[in-house]
């Protein structure tokens, strides 16, 4: 396979941004990712769910975002591999040499990891027979909110994706029930004012503790930890939002320097210790580093400059601004 100036792996919106700055860099791309489209968690876990926080859109959904960037990503016609994991890492005369999980050997002159958390599990609930009622009416998250429509709903979780799904169903599901194992939550004070206030019951220092059904989820076992009293609540779905496993898997292995779980990198050049390995994302770390989108397109801009300075020493770290460019886009 050809070689190629720079392989971003992960197909999230920080790598997309990357695959973008690369083409107009003049550099050839190839994105590996293991999901079965790009988007990165904004389509693998919360695609219904809104962004706040990005430059231009006062409030966007997760999957819009995804699909408006997937689309900047392939504007220079990136090679795109997805369902694909990188298991090796190997230096060679040109760079290096990416071996994937299906034996393909990839050839890279410079690498962009843009891995997000890595590969994440969803926090189970920890009861009999969950496994038989994924998708048979137990989800972790909601990827489709009008497949609850006029449903009884039950939420598990007092974090932030918790209350934005009681906040996001209001008015959608004919009734939500929130479950919570105490009294304090993880959420934004507003959020939590806003489902505190609204027709969302709350069943506090409560576990689910069983699983009712035949070939879907009919009902659970509510039981209060204080008082150890159990009820069973009817219901349609059963919405588990408390929390991912994440780990960064065969990457830990390729000799990167790392701090708790995340690859160290240079605050300015986002190199690594592996000379032209770059990391950008919430996969990287450095003094100062903050977790948003915004923070990791920045970084992605950085990593692809100094990338394009380390295959090309005569060309400008930056070269001007996209609308003083030719681009024909």
């Amino acid at each position: 396979m050809e070689t190629k100036d720079v392989t971003i792996i992960g197909g999230g919106p920080v790598g997309l941004f990357a695959a973008f700055y690369a083409g107009m860099r003049g550099l050839s791309v190839r994105i590996v990712d293991s999901l079965p489209e790009l988007g990165g968690q904004l389509t693998a876990l919360y695609p219904e769910k809104y962004v706040f926080d990005m430059p231009g859109f006062p409030k966007v959904l997760a999957k819009d975002l995804a699909a408006g960037m997937a689309q900047q990503g392939r504007s220079f016609h990136p090679e795109v591999l997805l369902e694909e994991t990188v298991r090796r890492l190997s230096a060679n005369e040109d760079g290096y040499i990416l071996t994937t999980a299906s034996g393909q050997e990839l050839g890279t002159r410079t690498l962009i990891i843009a891995a997000g958390a890595g590969a994440f599990t969803p926090t189970k609930v920890g009861v009999d027979r969950e496994e038989h009622f994924e998708g048979r009416g137990l989800t972790y998250g909601v990827r489709d909110k009008a497949s609850l429509e006029g449903k009884v709903v039950a939420i598990v979780g007092g974090g932030d994706s918790a209350f934005d799904w009681c906040l996001n169903l209001l008015g959608h599901a004919k009734s939500i029930t929130l479950v919570h194992r105490r009294d304090v939550f993880r959420a934004l004070e507003d959020s939590v004012e806003k489902v505190q206030a609204s027709d969302v019951a709350m069943k506090l220092w409560s576990v689910i503790t069983e699983l009712h059904g035949e070939d879907r989820l009919e009902a659970v076992t509510v039981q209060n930890k204080q008082s150890g009293e159990t009820e069973r609540l009817p219901l349609d779905a059963l919405v588990v939002t408390i929390g991912f496993k994440s780990s960064l898997g065969p990457i830990l292995d390729w000799g990167l320097e790392l701090e708790k779980q995340q690859i160290k990198v240079s605050p300015i050049t986002k190199e690594t210790n592996l000379p032209g390995v770059f990391a950008v994302g919430d996969v990287c770390t450095y003094e100062g580093k903050l977790k948003l989108i915004a923070t990791g397109v920045g970084e992605a801009v950085s990593a692809v400059c100094h990338a394009k300075q380390r295959l090309d020493p005569s060309a400008k770290l930056f070269p001007g601004h996209s609308s003083d460019m030719e681009l024909g886009l």
